[in-house]
């Protein structure tokens, strides 16, 4: 099946729909069953809402953090690197997971997305 049109509630051809759905209603599509050689008309509806809960922002213990390490902090770097990091050459930082990273007590290095450590 392929997509062949998207439209939002309140565009041109959403107007039953809309009478019908009211404001659970997000999108009309329109797709192709070249199989069946079928047009198909579909709607998606929000069936539920609830708050976001604080648990969405808890980072995987697996995802892999990159960690700031400054030139000559031997120590550190061999502590990184027999827990499993691997050294980024062309980033200049390391990468280990975050488990392991709190395992080492070594929060405080991990690079935020603007390139700077948290500390």
């Amino acid at each position: 099946m392929k997509t062949i049109k998207k439209i939002n509630p309140g565009m041109k051809g959403t107007k039953r729909l809309v009478e019908q759905y009211g404001d659970k209603l997000v999108c009309v599509r329109y797709r192709h069953d070249y199989e069946r050689q079928r047009r198909i008309k579909t709607i998606e509806l929000i069936i539920d809402e609830s708050p976001l809960s604080n648990n969405l922002s808890k980072i995987p213990m697996n995802k892999i953090i990159q960690l700031r390490v400054k030139y000559g902090e031997v120590d550190i770097g061999r502590l990184i690197k027999s827990a499993g990091g691997r050294w980024n050459r062309k980033q200049g930082i390391w990468e280990l997971p975050y488990g392991k990273v709190i395992a080492l007590g070594l929060e405080n290095r991990i690079v935020t997305k603007g390139g700077k450590s948290v500390q």
